[in-house]
């Protein structure tokens, strides 16, 4: 659907279309699943941000565990930041 983005009426409303993405990260004690959402804005959100990722689950947990995300101009862009915080930490 080409016009969804008629359906806003208030930009504050952030509206955004949804696209989903898996990737599965093999660790020592089993694989992980991994969900990742990227966010597609109308407009740019309250941080400019035009498409926005982020995965389900933390990362990192034995430390300082963080939910990874990434954001860019483009969903590859936000999507390739997102998988890369993900491949980069335990």
């Amino acid at each position: 659907m080409t016009e969804w983005h008629f359906a806003q009426m208030d930009p504050s409303e952030e509206l955004s279309r949804l696209h989903f993405f898996s990737m599965k990260k093999r660790q020592p004690d089993g694989d992980v699943d991994f969900v990742i959402t990227v966010r597609e804005y109308i407009e740019r959100n309250q941080q400019f941000m035009k498409f926005y990722a982020v995965a389900d689950k933390p990362v990192n947990e034995g430390v300082a565990p963080f939910i990874p995300f990434g954001w860019g101009e483009t969903l590859l862009g936000a999507l390739s930041e997102c998988l890369r915080s993900i491949r980069d930490y335990q």
